[in-house]
């Protein structure tokens, strides 16, 4: 009795079976999509299209605060760029837009675990990053109007780095696109684990400042800046054609869903699937 009774003790010790408390938060969220999607797909819509509004303004405060110190000190809009550039996923999450790169982890948590079924996660991530698309496209379109983006001169920070992401190779796109994703996917888990707004606000802005200062290519957030340059680049940058954008696109989207869908949401889901207690 007395080894029957150790081992019963042993094993409710060492066995858990219920979700992790970031899995549980990751469930609630991909069944609110879910819900959202199928009963008012309208309003899925809108919340994709805000994503890019948020990120449209990130990135058009960033390029203008960089291009305005380069031109007091040199070499210096890198830094501040990537800094301004972090509050973009800042308002994205805090004002809860659909953004694809971030739903690349949740849909593969969902089709992993089975909480919905793959044909509709795929139809979210699709219609999701579709809508962060024409979101783009209309922000940027109305942005090259206001005064910062009227009249650039032919060489400024913001067409260098444009004139830059056109140049790379198909695959230093790819593999940029990898660790993007990862970066942007370890701020949205690390936000789920906080519970303070002022701590989750450190953390987004300082870990989206990696990939923004190292210069990783993430799909979405190229939107508006792609979309951006062709409305105010006037035909200055050669090497701003649709094959060019396209090939950019094709790579960053396969790189960012293998680093946002399958490294972290897949190799997370499945961390947690084990009934251990090293639960997250």
């Amino acid at each position: 009795m007395d080894c029957e009774s150790k081992k019963t003790t042993f094993e409710k010790t060492s066995v858990v079976t219920e979700l992790s408390p970031m899995m549980q938060q990751i469930r609630i969220g991909i069944e609110k999509k879910d819900h959202l999607f199928k009963t008012s797909f309208c309003r899925y819509a809108v919340r994709s299209c805000y994503a890019c509004l948020f990120l449209s303004l990130g990135t058009t405060i960033a390029f203008s605060v960089a291009m305005k110190m380069e031109s007091i000190v040199s070499n210096s809009g890198k830094f501040l760029y990537a800094f301004m550039f972090s509050w973009s996923l800042v308002m994205i999450l805090f004002l809860n837009g659909e953004l694809g790169t971030a739903n690349m982890l949740y849909m593969t948590i969902a089709v992993h675990r089975k909480i919905v079924s793959f044909k509709t996660a795929v139809s979210i991530l699709f219609i999701c990053i579709f809508f962060n698309l024409v979101g783009a496209i209309v922000c940027a379109y109305l942005l090259s109007h206001t005064g910062t983006f009227a009249q650039l001169a032919s060489h400024n920070y913001f067409f260098d780095s444009v004139q830059a992401k056109l140049l790379k190779p198909s695959s230093q796109i790819f593999v940029e696109g990898i660790f993007a994703n990862i970066v942007v996917n370890i701020a949205v888990l690390m936000g789920l684990r906080i519970k303070e707004d002022t701590g989750k606000i450190l953390v987004m802005i300082f870990i989206i400042y990696i990939f923004a200062f190292l210069g990783y290519e993430h799909v979405i957030a190229n939107f508006p800046t792609f979309s951006l340059a062709l409305f105010v680049s006037h035909g200055t940058l050669n090497d701003l054609v649709p094959s060019n954008i396209l090939r950019n696109i094709f790579f960053a989207l396969l790189g960012n869903y293998i680093g946002g869908g399958l490294i972290m949401g897949f190799g997370y889901s499945w961390l947690n699937s084990n009934t251990t207690q090293y639960l997250d």
